[in-house]
């Protein structure tokens, strides 16, 4: 069975994606919280790099992930800017907290890891329970585009210590009738040019229509909602053809 979020695929992310890296969603998601008093929840926290700048900037904010290694990078990156969040492991779709949010965040796609429908239309329906009256779920999505089956590429990175880690990776199937795709990542660790650790892991990755996706958030019960592009709250999303 292939590995999900494991030691090795939480190291490179916290390598590529390093606390307060921005691709423009830190300063959009501050923007759009900046006024939030009560408490706000990021599902999917992975490593904190949205998290802890929040945070830093005085926003109360918790955070949950399935991985344990995620949450284990996490904790280590609060904990050496000396800050002390609710961390938990729980899945977007069971998880129950004592807390009700006034916002709820999933930046970067984390919701499109929910790849069979059920345990999205789950999720949503949490994270509705979990909301204070009046309170909002800001969540990304994006579509995929020139899935190229069965192509490899490849990546990779250097340690602080030396060590170097690489990805494959390649889409090995398209699901049309059920709108995800899924990958194979093999990650490898060297060492003086040894291999000393490898991990394999299974990547699926659902999509949504725009106007699927606010018609699930409607049947739920969310309310007002406004659909953004590029991270530029209300700006309208077009479609291009080259």
């Amino acid at each position: 069975m292939l590995g999900y979020y494991s030691k090795l695929s939480s190291e490179v992310y916290d390598l590529d994606k390093n606390v307060g890296r921005s691709f423009g969603d830190v300063e959009y998601y501050y923007d759009r919280l900046a006024s939030c008093i009560g408490n706000i929840l990021e599902p999917g926290v992975g490593n904190g790099r949205i998290l802890i700048p929040l945070l830093e900037k005085g926003l109360a904010i918790d955070g949950i992930d399935v991985s344990d290694d995620m949450l284990n990078l996490c904790r280590r990156n609060c904990e050496d800017r000396g800050l002390n969040p609710n961390l938990w492991q729980g899945e977007m779709e069971s998880i129950a907290l004592d807390t009700t949010y006034e916002a709820i965040i999933i930046p970067t796609g984390t919701f499109l890891l929910l790849y069979k429908r059920e345990d999205a239309i789950k999720a949503l329906k949490n994270f509705y329970q979990l909301l204070s009256n009046g309170g909002r779920l800001i969540i990304d999505i994006f579509l995929q585009t020139e899935v190229l089956l069965n192509q490899v590429s490849t990546r990779t990175w250097e340690c602080k210590n030396g060590d170097m880690i690489t990805l494959e990776s390649k889409v090995i199937d398209v699901d049309y009738v059920h709108q995800y795709t899924t990958s194979h990542h093999r990650y490898e660790k060297w060492r003086n040019g040894e291999l000393i650790q490898t991990e394999l892991e299974r990547f699926p990755l659902r999509w949504y229509g725009i106007e699927e996706f606010k018609m699930i958030l409607e049947k739920i019960g969310f309310t007002d909602i406004v659909i953004s592009a590029d991270y530029t709250y209300g700006k309208e999303q077009r479609q291009q053809v080259t």
